[in-house]
């Protein structure tokens, strides 16, 4: 691992002790209220007085003691975590460790019921662990660059959410809790919960004291720590399996918190914690603060105590604009640049003919697709009177796929050539998670939205997300750090947003999930038009604007010299985008990473003019699209994987290895 990548940058604003005391008469204020405005049974009913303590003694008091004692284990998780991997981005949500957890527990429950009476921390604390292992593996080439170790988790994440939907939506029955649990609610009708989760907190601080050396070491550079005699590997892997067997205690009792980890050190170094011991004790006291706080406002603000979203998810809110603070503090430790595009073996000498195969390609892969599948007697060749009567079934998915495909390339197309940076696309950038959120905001305001409402919905989000993303990267130049994290940033902030409906676990949360998944078997013709009519006239529009397209990656100063209105192109591109990531993400959902992937393979096949790019990454796009339906429809027959998340678990591996490669180091 190379040198800091921390800088001073928050100055001491006030003894610690006095911020702690502050923190604390606060928490001490918000419970008064919430005890005081409790709702209470009426006086004359019998038994109230009974049942009024029983409510304040075996709800409201264990739900106050466990968010204090899990936002303490959150908080000290965070600052292990970021000590140990001097990374100030890194918790649990960011590492991938909360997703593992969840993925690890959604297949115990939902294939493994009978064993809901084990312990959940031993699955939790197993996927919690293995996706962290999985994110330093991929990154350890790069010495544990924090830039690097963010996307991997970002793409750890993903998959694991991915697979975590899938098997919610294929074992309902037993796992569609495990979103709502997932979510974070801190309610509590005893108090086995406290008893649970206290001696592991205990435990964990125990185990910080003895590692208060160790940590103080490891905040040196690796010679120094190996000079001074410290074993860095087993060191650092104890301090990271304390941290997530922390964080894995917490998942397992009260669900996901969101970011709280990422968040308390943070808060403790701005109120004046510096040596590793005190951070050891102010990074629990901030979390425990925070999230009791945060957990008497849902309560306090919420109709009749009846929690309008649950804790972790309102804590979630908090991710995204942290991430954003804090992305001036991130430097790469190993100030690598991500190349312009992956690296191009030859040119083609004769790109028509090559664009003429892409499409005789893209016709028989069409008709692959509606003539082969699977039945019940295995492998059929539907032929003869056979094919006209599965088309109905067949040919509107199918087109729906192809269409989306199409058009979340031509959007990734434009936003590499927009930011110059190859990694961009509308799934990385947080895109399509804006898309969900504006779904989200049109189901709160219509109760059944039509699809026209909701397809503009998903435009306005996708679009202020991507405008929001281009104003924080603009100001480092579209550095490909800053544009990606900024991006991660405003996806956690949207996908949360997100979470709080999925939560509720109504018919809203039941839409936005099959939504998450990006189903097409409920395709019909509504659908392939739409596709189809939007495909046709959004990309012949990209032709067109050629010349901002080979002018933008340039920069500004070249744009401005040769007098193109960078602001009125980087909005024109910017609506393009945003109407070519909502309708496929409305379509087949917001995983399917085709966006990143098409232009990287016209790139590689060896297109070099824009027109070659463009046209060959929307054929390969819909490509991508029609063999992910069809073998999400193949691969576990007669059950199905959604296209978007089968999409998803193609493309992530396939982010992960770009990320990684040795060739991407200048």
């Amino acid at each position: 691992m190379h040198g800091t990548v921390e800088r001073p940058g928050i100055v001491r604003r006030g003894p610690l002790g006095l911020s702690s005391l502050v923190l604390g008469l606060a928490c001490i204020l918000a419970f008064t209220l919430l005890v005081a405005l409790r709702p209470q049974l009426a006086p004359d009913l019998t038994g109230a007085a009974v049942l009024n303590r029983i409510l304040l003694v075996d709800s409201l008091l264990p739900r106050s003691a466990i968010a204090l004692i899990a936002g303490a284990a959150l908080g000290l998780s965070g600052a292990l975590l970021q000590r140990v991997l001097r990374n100030p981005i890194a918790d649990a949500s960011t590492l991938g460790i909360a997703a593992g957890a969840q993925l690890a527990m959604t297949i115990t429950i939902g294939f493994f019921p009978l064993l809901i009476g084990l312990p959940r921390e031993i699955a939790a604390f197993a996927g919690g662990l293995a996706a962290v292992l999985i994110v330093l593996a991929l990154s350890w080439r790069r010495g544990l660059d924090p830039v690097t170790v963010a996307l991997c988790g970002m793409m750890v994440t993903l998959v694991a959410s991915a697979l975590s939907v899938t098997i919610i939506l294929a074992r309902g029955e037993y796992a569609m809790s495990i979103f709502i649990w997932g979510a974070g609610a801190l309610n509590q009708q005893s108090w086995d919960g406290v008893i649970t989760l206290a001696p592991r907190l205990a435990i964990g601080f125990i185990a910080a004291a003895v590692l208060i050396r160790p940590l103080a070491i490891m905040s040196l550079d690796d010679t120094s720590a190996k000079s001074l005699g410290l074993g860095l590997h087993s060191t650092r892997f104890a301090i990271l399996a304390l941290a997530v067997w922390l964080s894995a205690s917490v998942t397992a009792e009260v669900g996901i918190i969101g970011f709280l980890g990422l968040a308390a050190p943070h808060l403790a170094r701005f109120c004046g914690a510096r040596r590793t011991g005190q951070l050891l004790i102010a990074a629990p006291l901030a979390g425990a603060g925070l999230l009791f706080l945060t957990d008497c406002a849902v309560q306090l603000l919420s109709p009749g105590f009846s929690d309008i979203a649950p804790t972790g998810a309102a804590t979630a809110l908090l991710g995204g604009p942290l991430l954003l603070l804090l992305l001036p503090r991130l430097r790469s430790a190993s100030a690598h640049h991500t190349q312009g595009a992956p690296r191009v073996r030859q040119n083609l000498a004769k790109p028509h003919r090559t664009l003429v195969l892409l499409v005789v390609t893209f016709v028989l892969l069409i008709l692959w697709a509606l003539s082969v599948g699977r039945s019940m007697d295995g492998w059929q060749v539907a032929i003869g009177s056979q094919f006209p009567e599965l088309l109905p079934f067949r040919l509107p998915r199918t087109v729906v796929a192809g269409a989306a495909g199409a058009m979340l390339a031509a959007a990734g197309f434009i936003m590499q050539r927009l930011t110059g940076n190859p990694l961009a696309s509308p799934e990385v950038l947080g895109v399509s998670a804006g898309g969900g959120a504006g779904l989200t905001v049109a189901l709160f305001l219509f109760a059944f939205p039509s699809p026209a409402i909701m397809i503009t919905a998903m435009t306005i989000g996708a679009l202020v997300a991507f405008l929001i993303m281009l104003a924080i990267s603009a100001r480092g130049g579209f550095g490909p750090e800053r544009l990606l994290l900024s991006g991660i940033a405003i996806g956690a902030l949207s996908m949360a947003i997100v979470t709080v409906v999925l939560a509720r676990g109504d018919l809203r949360g039941y839409l936005l999930l099959t939504w998450l998944s990006g189903s097409t078997n409920r395709a019909g013709s509504f659908e392939a038009w739409t596709g189809v009519i939007s495909a046709a006239v959004l990309i012949p529009l990209l032709p067109l604007l050629r010349r901002w397209f080979d002018i933008l990656p340039m920069g500004g100063g070249v744009a401005h010299s040769v007098g193109l209105s960078v602001a009125i192109s980087r909005l024109v591109l910017a609506v393009l985008a945003a109407l070519l990531t909502a309708i496929p993400s409305y379509l087949v959902g917001p995983l399917s990473l085709t966006g990143l992937i098409a232009p990287h393979l016209a790139r590689l096949i060896g297109f070099r003019s824009t027109i070659h790019q463009l046209i060959a990454s929307v054929l390969l796009g819909a490509m991508l699209l029609t063999i992910a339906d069809w073998l999400s429809r193949m691969v576990i027959f007669p059950y199905e994987v959604p296209v978007g998340l089968f999409a998803a678990l193609i493309g992530g591996p396939y982010l992960i290895w770009f990320l990684t490669r040795k060739e991407t180091k200048q």
